[in-house]
């Protein structure tokens, strides 16, 4: 295992084409007070979580189920007590020491990228993530939401006077492009480092995983409400080792419109003077995106610039 030393800094671009990407209470896009629609952090986060647990990576934080074993129980999620159980075996109780807790949970690929708080009985552990993800504002003005009515095929079974089948409803936007900034600050876990046998610190292999999530997790995603939602653009800037240079959130530096050809179309005019001001402290731009559906505009030749899906350079 390498350890990771260069901090990270980039966007995560999710476009949602008569989708939900990120649904409130009442079943509609997500809004702040002035109505921009915006998706959480978690909702990224739940769609790299997923990815990860498709490939057989261990993931703590992620939903699972389980029926006891008493005669006429039910479905159930797990606890965070039993998923722990679950996923590293054996007992976790009053006697398990915090270092063993500890190097299990660093084990898990969603703790060592994103944290944890694990409060349980007789342990009580917060782990600040190396990974921090902003929340991913809709940056596409004219997006507009729907609501379909849809027909279930059965009645509702508690109206005793329901003699036809009930209606539901269906809520997406028309089209909607979530911009989401993130950070990766390696150095957040060293001070366990001397704590704990054989602990590294936040690795290569695991910030490698985390940039195949963040660039495949959306369009792997495809459950109901989400099916129309895939990523379509991702930016890395990795800082210089040792570099004292720290970057804000990318997002605010980036505009999206609709071109005249249909496509979606990115501005990096402002990111691009803003980062070449910072230059000498940044060691690579990297720009993934689908050039079917994307164009980008105003970049600089700093950028390198590959295909989301066969990684291939583009010019």
């Amino acid at each position: 295992m390498v350890t990771m030393k260069k901090r990270v800094y980039g966007v995560v671009g999710i476009a949602s084409h008569m989708a939900n990407w990120n649904a409130d209470f009442t079943g509609r896009p997500k809004t702040i007070g002035d109505g921009t629609i915006f998706g959480s952090d978690k909702a990224l986060k739940y769609s790299v979580k997923n990815f990860w647990e498709k490939q057989g990576e261990k993931v703590l934080f992620y939903k699972s189920y389980t029926i006891p074993e008493k005669s006429g129980e039910k479905i159930q999620p797990r606890n965070l007590t039993e998923r722990y159980d679950n996923i590293f075996g054996g007992k976790l109780d009053d006697k398990t020491s915090s270092k063993d807790v500890l190097n299990n949970l660093f084990s898990a690929l969603d703790v060592l990228n994103f944290g944890a708080t694990f409060a349980v009985e007789k342990q009580n552990i917060a782990l600040t993530g190396v990974v921090q993800v902003g929340q991913g504002m809709n940056k596409y003005e004219d997006t507009d939401v729907q609501v379909q009515d849809i027909l279930s095929p059965f009645r509702n079974s508690k109206k005793q006077d329901a003699d036809a089948s009930s209606l539901g409803k269906k809520i997406v936007s028309d089209e909607a492009h979530y911009v989401y900034p993130f950070s990766v600050n390696p150095n957040h876990y060293d001070e366990y480092i001397d704590l704990l046998d054989g602990f590294e610190g936040y690795t290569v292999e695991a910030y490698e995983k985390l940039r195949e999530g963040l660039m495949k997790g959306a369009t792997v995603l495809n459950t109901n409400s989400k099916s129309g939602a895939e990523n379509e653009l991702a930016l890395f800037v990795t800082c210089k080792e040792g570099t004292d240079l720290y970057l804000p959130q990318l997002d605010q530096y980036i505009g999206v419109y609709k071109g005249s050809d249909g496509k979606i179309v990115y501005d990096f005019e402002a990111l691009s003077s803003f980062l070449q001001s910072v230059q000498a402290d940044i060691e690579q731009i990297e720009l993934f995106y689908n050039p079917y559906k994307v164009a980008i505009e105003n970049s600089s030749d700093a950028f390198i610039k590959k295909h989301l899906y066969t990684r291939e350079e583009l010019k």
